[in-house]
């Protein structure tokens, strides 16, 4: 009786609490699985739940009983679908849904607004820029994806076109093309151009960095292709060639760029093709008509692919091929036409990843890219470079060939989600490198004159330019994203890195959080710490096998008072350690109505055990070694030997303000303080062997202060809309040197003036002859304010501290192609 007492019980209790199931999938315009989406359903009394998709882009959700609910999908990336009717049977439904994602508006197409998404996906803060963002906003030099990076917080371009994020130097940032390294085998740079047509998303994270990313502590740049479109797509941009009168009229920038999309095999294959053509000319104001600009040539091509396989089973490819050509490289007032580089550069990058979905059981992906780069630097003329206190003479002291290459596969795989006290995903992976590196230079040499033309000191070199150095890296990692609650995510990761130049095993944990509070779905509050690895750079562990310099110093009576002076750069004797960036990061973000979002972070990043050289023999000179005296050298004038001294460290604060206006139009505005330091600012090296005693102080492109807005937003006339970018900044900084080329006073120590450009365009949309057409006319830098860019920075000059270059208020006119009606 008590057995059939408690049944009954259970049997009234069940049906009360037997919840129905709403199961499916979300997936892209190209059929492509979507994880990380949120979907909120909500009943008829405004009660929610919501849950997230996974590696596979299914997702399940229990709700309290059938009928009918208002559901909501949101994806940063995607437009969101908003309020749409869904129907839940009483035995569970099975749905599945298609995101668009965001691209430049030219049509009418059945999407909600532009996303203002909360991505309680992750916990590592990010900035984002989509396709139609690069289109819309008025950045100079629209055709340079590198220069529209600048306008996001955190990212810097210094004096000389180099991109820095978060305070660092190019190299401490991984760069990304579709999941593949970009980062020059060399340099470590970014050095790869890329059309803004061809980016379907950049994407840039920092602080507490997923495990898979290594090899960079400052952040990650990660860029998305396009693959295709559901239509065929296409576009032309600039393919009217300008003109403009500056000293006389002449042929402006032309910089013609089309794209073409859409499906090879409608519902299975989709293709992108991006070319662009770059005719460039950089004025210098200042020198005389003829002499006065810089021209270079640049044709790329980005061709990317996605094909479906099966349904779970898609494979993506993508071919870049770049070329450039720039005849008086680094010409500035300070550094006329015949002291100039011809630069030539190619580049050929291909991949292949192929994703493999198992039906509920996971994800494993497969992937290879191959980057080739090939580089030419050519003087006007063979002879030395003479640096004087009003500039540079003679001709340009290096002729090199340079090629990398580097090869990387990776294999990465998601585990089924389980559950406890939660649901966990893990995902784990495994990637190889093998990079290498060529060169084959020459070096005559340079010298020092005074204001009255008496030498001051020459410069040879000798010994061999041609060298090689090759590296194989090597990286594991899992992490575990453990969503506790629907609102409460915890991620925790272990990576661990090894190559075969350090011969050492580098574990780097990482810890993040992200919590929305239960008084607000639109807020999130994240943080965490890190410890991310530097790559290692072959550039620097080439240098003791590349020349070395002999310096004579003259007395004034032009006799040699001391030299040849032998200066080289050594390896250490003993193991070297992998440099590291410690990261700490704490952030909060809230969306309000109408398309409102406030964010703020703070972000603190301390590197440590950076390579650097130093010096051995300060203070002291020392008789040259035996094999160094059939080069005449005498002394030893330094012996930079490679060290794990270098110590970095940037710390931020910023305040983001934006809204989204309709499909297409946005503003943003952010204001950001931050600090870059470092004890090893000026990088000694055989091109440039400066002298500097006291190394300790603000990075080159150290902004304490920074104010950056854009927008695009509608007229009150149909069809048009204004754009519009303003940037203010604290000037750079940089050192004062003696007549003798050392460094004088504290590095770093001047600054130049504040920098301020407010760019103003207004566009009109319209259709003609059944084609779509954007006309866009207005003015970059309207306030026609200087923005210098070099300054004579000899101490012994008349001329000390005057500035020269920027460019001040430049009229543009863009008309753009946007397809057929």
């Amino acid at each position: 009786m008590r057995f059939a007492f408690v049944a009954a019980c259970w049997g009234l209790v069940l049906p009360l609490n037997a919840q129905v199931p709403l199961s499916g999938q979300v997936r892209s315009a190209t059929n492509a699985p979507v994880s990380g989406a949120r979907l909120i359903v909500r009943a008829g009394g405004g009660a929610s739940q919501q849950t997230f998709t996974g590696a596979e882009g299914r997702f399940r959700l229990e709700l309290p009983a059938a009928g009918v609910y208002q559901l909501d999908i949101e994806r940063p990336g995607f437009y969101p679908v908003r309020g749409a009717r869904l129907e839940i049977a009483p035995g569970g439904t099975d749905a599945a849904f298609t995101l668009e994602p965001v691209r430049e508006v030219v049509e009418s197409i059945d999407v909600g607004a532009a996303p203002l998404t909360i991505d309680m996906d992750t916990t590592t803060p990010k900035q984002t820029l989509s396709g139609a963002d690069l289109q819309n906003i008025p950045y100079p030099n629209t055709n340079d994806f590198r220069s529209a990076l600048r306008i996001l917080p955190g990212v810097t371009r210094d004096n000389k076109g180099g991109l820095h994020i978060n305070g660092a130097t190019e190299e401490q940032t991984l760069y990304t093309l579709n999941g593949f390294l970009l980062n020059d085998p060399l340099t470590g740079r970014f050095e790869t151009r890329l059309t803004v047509e061809s980016v379907q998303s950049v994407e840039i994270a920092n602080g507490v960095l997923p495990a898979e990313y290594g090899r960079g502590s400052a952040g990650v740049l990660a860029v998305q292709s396009d693959s295709g479109a559901g239509k065929l797509r296409y576009s032309a941009t600039n393919f009217v060639p300008g003109f403009e009168n500056r000293k006389g009229w002449t042929l402006g920038d032309w910089t013609p760029r089309v794209n073409v999309s859409g499906p090879i095999l409608r519902g299975r294959m989709w293709f992108s093709d991006s070319l662009e053509f770059q005719y460039m000319k950089t004025f210098i104001r200042e020198l005389p008509k003829g002499e006065d600009r810089n021209p270079s040539v640049r044709v790329g091509n980005l061709f990317s692919t996605q094909t479906n396989i099966t349904p779970s089973h898609i494979l993506y490819t993508s071919f870049l091929w770049n070329q450039w050509t720039a005849a008086r490289t680094g010409l500035t007032f300070l550094d006329p036409r015949e002291t100039t580089i011809d630069r030539r550069s190619r580049q050929a990058f291909v991949s292949v990843k192929d994703q493999i979905y198992l039906g509920g059981r996971g994800l494993l992906e497969f992937g290879y890219a191959g980057n080739r780069t090939y580089g030419r630097e050519i003087p006007q003329g063979w002879g030395r470079l003479l640096f004087t206190p009003d500039g540079k003479r003679g001709y340009h002291y290096v002729d090199a060939r340079r090629r990398g290459l580097r090869d990387q596969f990776l294999v990465n795989g998601f585990l089924p989600a389980w559950r406890a006290a939660g649901t966990h995903q893990v995902k784990a992976g495994w990637d190889f490198h093998r990079v290498r590196y060529w060169q084959n230079v020459e070096r005559s040499g340079f010298e020092n004159f005074n204001e009255s033309g008496q030498p001051l000191l020459l410069t040879r070199y000798a010994g061999d330019g041609q060298l090689s150095l090759g590296n194989l890296e090597s990286a594991l990692f899992v992490q575990d994203s453990w969503r506790v609650r629907t609102d409460l995510l915890v991620e925790a990761g272990l990576r661990l890195d090894w190559d075969q130049l350090l011969h050492r095993y580098s574990p780097s944990p990482r810890l993040g959080v992200a919590w929305s509070p239960p008084w607000g779905e639109h807020t999130k509050v994240y943080g965490g710490v890190a410890r991310v690895y530097d790559a290692t750079s072959l550039r620097l562990f080439s240098r003791p096998d590349d020349q070395v310099t002999l310096t004579s110093y003259y007395a004034p009576d032009g006799v040699v008072r001391r030299g040849p002076a032998l200066t080289m750069f050594q390896a250490p004797g003993s193991p070297l350690r992998r440099p590291f960036g410690n990261t700490a990061n704490a952030g909060i973000e809230h969306h309000f109505p109408g398309g409102f979002a406030a964010r703020a972070d703070l972000l603190y990043r301390h590197g440590t055990r950076g390579f650097t050289y130093l010096n051995s023999l300060t203070g002291r000179d020392e008789p040259a070694p035996e094999w160094a005296r059939p080069l005449n050298a005498r002394i030893m004038d330094a012996l930079f030997v490679l060290s794990n001294e270098r110590v970095d460290s940037y710390r931020a604060a910023t305040v983001s303000l934006k809204q989204n206006i309709g499909r297409m139009y946005e503003w943003r505005a952010s204001y950001i303080w931050s600090r870059a330091r470092s004890n090893a600012v000026v990088d000694v090296n055989v091109d440039d062997p400066i002298a500097v005693l006291n190394n300790a102080g603000p990075m080159p492109w150290d902004a304490p202060h920074r104010f950056v807005a854009w927008a695009y937003l509608p007229l009150p006339m149909k069809n048009w809309a204004v754009a519009t970018m303003f940037d203010a900044r604290t000037g750079f900084p940089f050192s004062s040197r003696t007549e003798m080329g050392g460094v004088t006073g504290a590095v770093n120590a001047m600054r130049f003036p504040n920098f301020l450009e407010w760019n103003l365009h207004f566009e009109r949309r319209f259709q003609l002859r059944g084609n779509r057409w954007a006309l866009r006319f207005g003015a970059n830098n309207l306030t026609n304010r200087l923005n210098p860019d070099t300054v004579n920075n000899n101490t012994a000059s008349s001329h000390y501290l005057q500035f020269y270059g920027g460019t001040g208020r430049a009229f543009n006119v863009r008309i753009r192609w946007l397809g057929k009606l």
